[in-house]
């Protein structure tokens, strides 16, 4: 039971609960994805491997097939787990142009674009009570730091197990930072030990056949650590990742442009680390005072420079009215 609620906590932080199932044995199973399958397998044989879920083929649950992979949360004690979606965009190219080609109104979208943000929409938009999904997924991406800095968190879950995902307008490097020190509790040894394992992630990234070879869109790195102390980051979610069409290769580390197929992943890679680093950097000083304990310091030494140190003659309470003066 206590492994399915870490599973299950895993399952709803990924916002696909319809896709996994608990499995047994260190094991989780994921909807499948011819597309993920792939991936995985080609990874199985690249200098990635060390950083992906192992991957243990397929296998059937009724009607329905699933890619069985390792359960990351397998033997942590409360798990404490963070989703940060990498690149600085989450869509497909493939997916613009389809979407452009078909252009309709969606009535859903324009519903969690209003919960956002009710000024995001158009006059026009607000008319029709819908947008377009281009207009959306680029709209969307605009909200968070997947703009600014190249990744997004998508959500934190605690080791109470609450599940917190209210980041769709975390954009700057000081709210991540923020984050970052809520998800930790201010634990340098679990910053230190993530700080190491994404410069290890970013070395196999830049050695690695796959990741050239590869548009790496909608992946996320699982950070992930434990009451023991135990800390890792995984590479997890491949099902929109596409090899580069013909013999082409992407550098990951310029600016999309229509056309391209850049992602930006090396771009908010360097942005998560350097994040991480100015985290630590802050943990490693005594935490800032609050600021209704300073102002109450603050009074205390003000009302002790006010009363007068006592004498033989005045003792603690002042001076005694029935003393005389010589």
């Amino acid at each position: 039971m206590h492994s399915f609620r870490r599973q299950n906590s895993f399952i709803q932080l990924a916002g696909h609960q319809g896709n996994f199932r608990p499995s047994e044995s260190g094991q989780i199973l994921k909807r499948f994805s011819e597309v993920e399958d792939a991936c995985l397998r080609r990874l199985m044989g690249d200098c990635l491997r060390p950083f992906v879920p192992a991957y243990h083929g397929v296998t059937s649950r009724g009607d329905e097939l699933y890619v069985k992979m390792e359960d990351l949360l397998s033997g942590l004690e409360a798990p404490v787990i963070m989703d940060c979606k990498m690149g600085v965009r989450t869509y497909l190219e493939d997916e613009l142009t389809k979407a452009r080609l078909k252009p309709s109104l969606r009535s859903d979208l324009y519903q969690k674009m209003l919960k956002v943000d009710p000024a995001a929409p158009s006059a026009e938009e607000h008319a029709q009570g819908g947008v377009t999904k281009p207009r959306y997924m680029q709209w969307r991406e605009t909200m968070s730091s997947t703009a600014t800095l190249g990744f997004r968190i998508e959500g934190i879950t605690m080791d109470s197990g609450k599940i917190l995902k209210d980041f769709k307008k975390t954009r700057t490097k000081e709210q991540i930072i923020e984050a970052l020190l809520a998800f930790t509790k201010r634990d340098t040894a679990v910053l230190s030990s993530y700080e190491a394992r994404l410069g290890d992630i970013n070395a196999a990234l830049l050695n690695s056949v796959f990741f050239h070879t590869h548009e790496v869109i909608g992946t996320s790195l699982l950070f992930v650590h434990d009451a023991r102390g135990s800390a890792s980051v995984w590479m997890i979610d491949f099902g929109k990742t596409i090899p580069v069409p013909g013999e082409g290769t992407l550098r990951h580390d310029v600016p999309w442009q229509e056309g391209n197929r850049e992602d930006g992943y090396l771009i908010g890679l360097a942005q998560l680390r350097r994040a991480v680093r100015e985290t630590l950097e802050r943990a490693s000083q005594p935490e800032p005072e609050p600021e209704s304990q300073k102002l109450s310091r603050t009074v205390q030494e003000t009302l002790q420079r006010a009363t007068p140190e006592p004498t033989p003659e005045t003792g603690p309470q002042g001076p005694d009215p029935h003393t005389k003066e010589p």
